[in-house]
């Protein structure tokens, strides 16, 4: 019996893992061990930094809000505290939106934040 050589299958697979390395540098991108090598370590890269952009994006939201309370004369954390206090449910990420492209509204909030977080006792 003849033996068999998985010759369509080998091509295309092959063809598919080169596909994908288009753009590595060097050797990476043309021969079929470097290249499944770096196509590995880059998906882990990729696993990792999708969630490291998540952190990152929170820690922007937290910076912009900062610096917009601080324009207003209070602190970030009296700020939350207050909005948490009043009910407010807005997140980070439209907060920061809002001291951005309504300076307006996020004075209302920021007033209401304070007047809540200075009512509690354990504010004083």
């Amino acid at each position: 019996m003849p033996r068999s050589t998985r010759g369509a299958a080998r091509n295309q697979a092959r063809k598919r893992l080169l596909r994908d390395a288009r753009g590595f540098y060097g050797v990476r991108n043309n021969h079929r061990t470097a290249a499944k090598i770096t196509l590995i370590r880059a998906g882990v890269f990729a696993f990792r930094d999708r969630r490291a952009r998540k952190r990152d994006m929170r820690r922007l939201w937290i910076t912009r809000i900062t610096a917009a309370c601080r324009m207003r004369g209070t602190r970030y954390s009296l700020f939350i505290n207050g909005l948490k206090l009043a009910g407010i449910d807005l997140n980070r990420k439209m907060l920061s939106q809002i001291a951005i492209e309504d300076p307006g509204t996020f004075d209302e909030l920021v007033k209401i934040g304070v007047a809540h977080s200075k009512a509690t006792p354990a504010a004083a």
